[in-house]
């Protein structure tokens, strides 16, 4: 069964700003494919759950907005200690708006509990992404 990770994307004060900063940070796996890195602390207790299909939730703002795919999970050494890194797909799959609270490091995300992808490229209630965020909110949507 495939479970998703859910993290506070900190600094980022919007998808586009994500988009911007991730611009030039693509490494190359030794077959080619490029990808996107972020280390954290501990390995995940449910790595391999993760990697049958997981992706990382990226939270925004106080919203899940974005999740990328994760494709690999790796030991990594830093200057103060083994931590690990969450290796993903580079590219960036807009979600519904689903509004979260702050929390430190990463949680475990159930597939029934994740937000939808948009796949249109547009909102799914067809609304400016800030009005679509407030209506969220306010519980109105």
């Amino acid at each position: 069964m495939t479970v998703h990770m859910l993290k506070l994307c900190v600094g980022i004060d919007s998808v586009e700003h994500l988009i911007e900063v991730r611009k030039g940070r693509e490494h190359m796996l030794t077959d080619g494919t490029p990808y996107n890195y972020h280390v954290t602390r501990f390995r995940p207790k449910r790595a391999e759950e993760i990697l049958q299909g997981g992706s990382l939730y990226w939270v925004i703002r106080g919203f899940v907005q974005v999740r990328q795919l994760i494709i690999g999970l790796s030991e990594i050494e830093t200057d103060t200690g083994r931590k690990c890194k969450i290796i993903m797909d580079t590219r960036l799959v807009r979600t519904e708006s689903q509004p979260r609270r702050p929390h430190q490091g990463w949680r475990y995300l159930e597939p029934q509990d994740a937000p939808k992808d948009i796949l249109t490229g547009e909102r799914v209630d067809n609304l400016p992404l800030d009005l679509s965020m407030k209506l969220r909110e306010m519980g109105l949507i």
